[in-house]
């Protein structure tokens, strides 16, 4: 990223926002665009208009939005940007599959484009439940919205892009009709994330540590993304995904992919896609024999996190008393190239877990212990280097050292690197960078067509054979715990275990 690229503001662009009733809009899209505003990203040549069923005016929306903005802004609002930000946002009433909504909102358009000179350039997010998607897609295709002369049309979709293999397979072939790839950015707002952008940096950028990282030196790889809400009134929504489509297919494997891609040829956003393309098709499906002893799944009974009292999973609102909805699940993945092959990358993700956290832990290969043998030491240290995504974004390299003393001890120590000491913080939603890259058309941290379907291409055969088996005795862990006994059983069969989290 250069200086250039940093100080530029994103193009002219109307945001178009399908579903600007809902909680996505107010708790994150609008607070990341009034954080662009205080950092003089957006342009000034900038509007947003909302499309939702719910009926309200444009003054309306105004208000509800100034409204929301004061609970859900990340740091302090100034009353003067802000009156600013708010001229520019617009509302317009309709359903989503109603042809006439397309032709209020062209007109709408025209009359922003003159008010705010936006200069046709569109933007389109939507923020709307997954079955929408192709309807808005046809009918901006038919209404001619989507059509690029001498101006741009970008569309953000948000997850879940599919819900198995054939129907992302079908989603792309139908919004492939409508638009060209380059004007399709599938969001996955864990890329938004400091520490994510900052693996390629961190890896390509030292020399100190990308000649350690491949299978002569690496142990194995542990990536964790652990939750310590349960559904949290997400029960609908949850029944019909599970934590391995929830997580799993999009958000884990991307992280998998930037921390075990090879180098890119540049940091252009196809030669970046290509390499994780590459990874993710060097994963070694697994056979149904393999799903049964290398994937475990698990649903969480009541508990206590963090000194609070959370429900059974099957008490929760719209949640199935006899739910067989996995809200834990952990794997064993092996990759099958030259920089990779015989090292395991352990995953795991759940809900109601003791902590948040989401982190890359990379096991370094023990020492010969030949030289210890004469000490009291009875163990070497394992050298770990984590990766934290969040809460505390960061780096840490854990390794051994001689506790001081007459004799031979060794003693696990940490060297820690946190952003916010040494660059400072930023109020952020981890939607800023991602919306600025979609304003200046950079595709790097969005996924492509073939990256969401080799993704689903590993998880479906696991969902198959869950299908196929007889239900799961559920609950099998209770909150606040890390998760069912299969889980620590995974590692454990291979001499290895979960590194330890501290709540």
């Amino acid at each position: 990223m250069t200086d250039e690229r940093l100080n530029r503001p994103g193009d002219p662009c109307v945001m178009v926002i399908f579903g600007a009733a809902g909680d996505l809009t107010k708790r994150k899209l609008i607070p990341a665009l009034y954080n662009l505003v205080q950092s003089n990203l957006l342009p000034k040549e900038f509007a947003v208009v909302g499309v939702a069923r719910a009926q309200m005016s444009t003054d309306d929306f105004r208000q509800k939005m100034s409204r929301d903005i004061h609970e859900f802004a990340t740091s302090s609002v100034d009353a003067q940007l802000w009156d600013s930000f708010e001229k520019r946002l617009y509302y317009l009433s309709g359903e989503f599959q109603d042809p006439s909504t397309y032709e209020q909102l062209q007109e709408l358009l025209a009359t922003v484009d003159q008010e705010c000179g936006t200069r046709g350039n569109y933007l389109y997010y939507l923020a709307t439940a997954p079955n929408f998607f192709n309807d808005i897609m046809w009918q901006l295709g038919t209404a001619g919205l989507a059509r690029e002369e001498g101006t741009w049309r970008r569309v953000i979709i948000e997850k879940p892009f599919g819900h198995d293999f054939d129907s992302a397979r079908a989603l792309n072939k139908n919004i492939s009709a409508v638009l060209k790839e380059s004007q399709i950015y599938r969001i996955d707002h864990y890329l938004g994330k400091e520490t994510v952008q900052n693996i390629l940096v961190f890896r390509f950028g030292n020399g100190l540590f990308e000649p350690v990282w491949n299978r002569r030196y690496i142990d194995h790889v542990q990536i964790t993304v652990a939750e310590s809400v349960g559904v949290e009134g997400r029960g609908g929504y949850y029944e019909g995904a599970g934590a391995l489509r929830d997580m799993v297919q999009n958000h884990m494997f991307q992280l998998l992919a930037l921390m075990a891609m090879e180098p890119p040829l540049s940091f252009e956003a196809d030669a970046v896609r290509d390499e994780k393309s590459k990874l993710l098709r060097a994963i070694q499906p697994l056979s149904p024999e393999e799903v049964l002893t290398q994937t475990v799944r698990g649903q969480y009974g009541a508990g206590t996190v963090k000194g609070s009292l959370v429900p059974a999973y099957r008490t929760e609102s719209r949640v199935a008393p006899d739910s067989g909805t996995e809200t834990f699940v952990a794997l064993k993945l092996m990759l099958d190239n030259w920089r990779w092959a015989g090292v395991p990358f352990y995953l795991r993700t759940g809900k109601a877990l003791p902590s948040r956290v989401t982190e890359i832990a990379i096991q370094f290969k023990h020492v010969p212990f030949l030289l210890f043998r004469q000490t009291p030491v009875e163990q070497l240290t394992p050298n770990f280097l984590v990766l934290r995504i969040q809460p505390n974004e960061g780096i840490s390299l854990q390794f051994g050292a001689k506790v001081p003393g007459p004799s031979v001890r060794m003693g696990a120590v940490q060297m820690d690197f946190e952003y916010a000491d040494y660059f400072g913080t930023q109020p952020s939603t981890g939607y800023e960078t991602l919306l600025y890259d979609c304003m200046i058309g950079d595709a790097t941290l969005f996924q492509r067509a073939d990256n969401v379907e080799l993704g689903w291409s590993v998880v479906t055969p696991i969902l198959d054979v869950w299908k196929a088996l007889p239900p799961r005795s559920f609950p099998n862990y209770a909150a606040g715990t890390w998760g069912p006994k299969e889980a620590f059983d995974l590692l454990e069969r291979d001499g290895r275990q979960w590194r330890r989290i501290d709540p």
